[in-house]
């Protein structure tokens, strides 16, 4: 007998209920799922045996398990593009963007782009940036520090209006250069 909290769980967290999936299958022309898996996934790719996924948990119960599992992670530093360096962020970004899934999770299980809740991010991040510096535009990039810089450069060159076809960079710019 499943509890209240693991019946909310479920609720929030599973598909379509039996009834609605029976609705689906017969709009498709299928009896069940297994005839649908059948007809649609290739034979070389099917896993015959059924997964071993265990008993259902309640929500607390399936994060207390992953807090476990995640404990045997290993935290390397990404030295991508030599421009990594320690930096602060504030809580309230850790809190309300790093760590909300809603902002970089895909919003189809097929999207191989980054996810709409990035880009949404990174738009609110250039929009922010604007306000605070009075700046016309700004840019936020999904690349590394080298790339992003190329693609800033770039980006002023295209909207210059001087005539000029220069352009400084410090040479201290990169920490690995101090």
């Amino acid at each position: 007998m499943l509890k209240s909290s693991q019946k909310d769980f479920i609720k929030r967290h599973i598909g379509p209920s039996e009834a609605d999936q029976q609705k689906m299958l017969n709009e498709l022309g299928f009896d069940s799922l297994d005839d649908l898996i059948s007809k649609t996934v290739p034979e070389k790719i099917l896993l015959k045996e059924d997964l071993g996924i265990g008993e259902p948990n309640s929500e607390y119960e399936a994060l207390r398990k992953l807090k476990v599992i995640s404990k045997q992670n290993r935290i390397y530093s990404n030295f991508i593009g030599m421009g990594y360096y320690g930096t602060y962020t504030p809580y309230v970004i850790l809190r309300n963007i790093l760590e909300n899934p809603g902002w970089y999770t895909a919003y189809t299980p097929y999207q191989p782009e980054v996810a709409q809740g990035r880009l949404e991010m990174l738009l609110n991040f250039q929009q922010m940036i604007i306000d605070f510096t009075g700046l016309d535009i700004a840019n936020a990039s999904l690349l590394d520090e080298g790339t992003a810089a190329a693609e800033a450069m770039g980006l002023s060159y295209r909207v210059s209006k001087s005539e000029t076809k220069k352009s400084f960079c410090f040479k201290k710019l990169s920490p690995t250069n101090y």
